[in-house]
Order: structure tokens, then sequence, then C-alpha cells
């Protein structure tokens, strides 16, 4: 599945090279169309999450405990997934292991929407295994509050929260 995800990015890629290129205006105006036609119907730029696991089981019973949530585990060519509850339109969450996919601290961050009070959520993460890197910090008063954290896989991510 990550071949055929690389291929399609690949070939957007090559796309955008062969414009970028092409000093027709007309062609480019109609690429931009075309990425405008297909943007204005996203509700988010990113859609699928997929959170890299050593020990599925032990996940799924820290992001269990630390998000209040049921996790439905299931089975897609071999790999684990583990899918985290979210409404319609909104950006789709999974715990994956199998061959390809390897817990990392370094790279992305992602940041898990806390709610209203990050406090609640940051205090579940070391009694469930997990290490709080930066406790709960302002970023601003109009943008709320983050904090990292290491999840029992080793993971860093954050959460962010108004309050």
């Amino acid at each position: 599945m990550k071949k055929a995800i690389l291929y399609t990015l690949l070939l957007i890629g090559i796309g955008s090279c062969r414009n970028a290129g092409n000093k027709d205006s007309a062609a480019l105006q109609t690429g931009t169309e075309q990425v405008n036609n297909q943007t204005k119907h996203m509700n988010n730029l990113v859609s699928i999450i997929e959170i890299p696991v050593a020990d599925f089981a032990r996940a799924v019973t820290f992001y269990q405990a630390v998000l209040g949530v049921p996790i439905e585990a299931t089975d897609m060519q071999g790999t684990q997934m583990g899918i985290i509850p979210n409404e319609e339109g909104t950006v789709n969450v999974v715990l994956a292991k199998g061959p390809d996919y390897k817990p990392t601290a370094e790279g992305t961050v992602i940041y898990i929407n806390a709610g209203q009070d990050l406090q609640s959520m940051l205090d579940k993460i070391e009694p469930n295994g997990g290490k709080v890197l930066v406790p709960k910090t302002q970023i601003s008063p109009e943008m709320g509050f983050f904090a990292l954290f290491t999840d029992t896989e080793g993971n860093k991510l954050g959460l962010h929260a108004t309050r």
C-alpha cells in the first residue's frame, strides 16, 4: 500500500516538475484551476495519520487510556491497525504495526487535540508508560497551550488545547 502511495506521489511530482518548466501561462493556469477544484472540497489538508508501533497491544492500551476512547483493532494485508474513532470529515488516525512501520522520536510531530483542557490528558501520559518531554506551555493567549511527550513505542507527539 505504501508503494502505491509513493508511486502516486512520484507521478504528481513529475507532473508538477513538467508544469513548472512550462512557460505557457495558460497551461499553468489550467493546472492551478485543477488544484483549486480538488482542494475546495477538502475539510482538512491531512486525511490519514499512521502512528507506528512496535508492540500493538501495549500501544492500544496506552492510547485508549490517554485518549479515553475505544480503539478498534483490524488487520489490513498483514499490517495490524488500531483505528481511533473520529467524526466524519476529520482526520483519520490509526496505530500501525507492520514491517514498514518504525516508531521514532525524530521527524514530523503530530499534535493531538486535547480538547478544552490539555492538563487532564497530559496527566495520563506517565501513569500509562509514556514520558512528558515538555510540560503544558502557553503558545499565546490566542493560540492556547501545547505539550510534548513520547508514547510507549518511542514516538514523539504533542498535545494542543485552548486551555
